[in-house]
């Protein structure tokens, strides 16, 4: 009756630091693929910038998750950022000619480089600057996104 219980016992403080154990689930990376068209220069880079919330979306260069910059080789540029977590995020680019990597406005707050957003929202004196709720898209897999430049602002 003794092997029995010790037994049952044995079992039971089993099965109790089994349920007590955390099961680790590692959260997947993902891959974005970020594809600009319609470069127009030949030389300088194109910059992004990859966002995971509004906060300084789409203009500071302190608040994003992921930057860089590519040299320009033709009329397309493709840069892939790893190691992303599944989420939601928005992406902005610019044809930075002058190497400051960042986009240069005249005096009345107007692009003077070539910019472009992620889900290519229409950017112009009556819409402001895109949102990141209008220009965010949600990753839970390995994505490809692509950018229209623009160098001016849309009528």
């Amino acid at each position: 009756m003794l092997k029995i219980s010790q037994l049952h016992y044995l079992f039971l403080a089993t099965l109790l630091s089994l349920s007590c154990a955390k099961t680790v689930h590692a959260e997947p990376n993902t891959t974005l693929t970020v594809i600009v068209n319609g470069v127009r220069h030949k030389t300088g880079e194109i910059c992004f910038r990859v966002y995971d919330s509004e906060k300084g979306f789409p203009m500071s260069n302190s608040s994003e998750v992921q930057n860089g910059c590519t040299k320009i080789n033709g009329t397309s540029v493709k840069k892939v950022f790893s190691g992303l977590k599944p989420g939601t995020y928005a992406v902005a680019v610019v044809d930075d000619q002058n190497g400051d990597r960042k986009l240069n406005k005249d005096f009345f707050g107007i692009p003077k480089e070539g910019f472009g957003i992620s889900k290519n929202p229409t950017v112009s004196v009556q819409t402001g600057t895109p949102k990141f709720r209008n220009s965010s898209f949600k990753m839970t897999k390995n994505t490809t996104i692509n950018i229209s430049l623009k160098y001016s602002l849309d009528p």
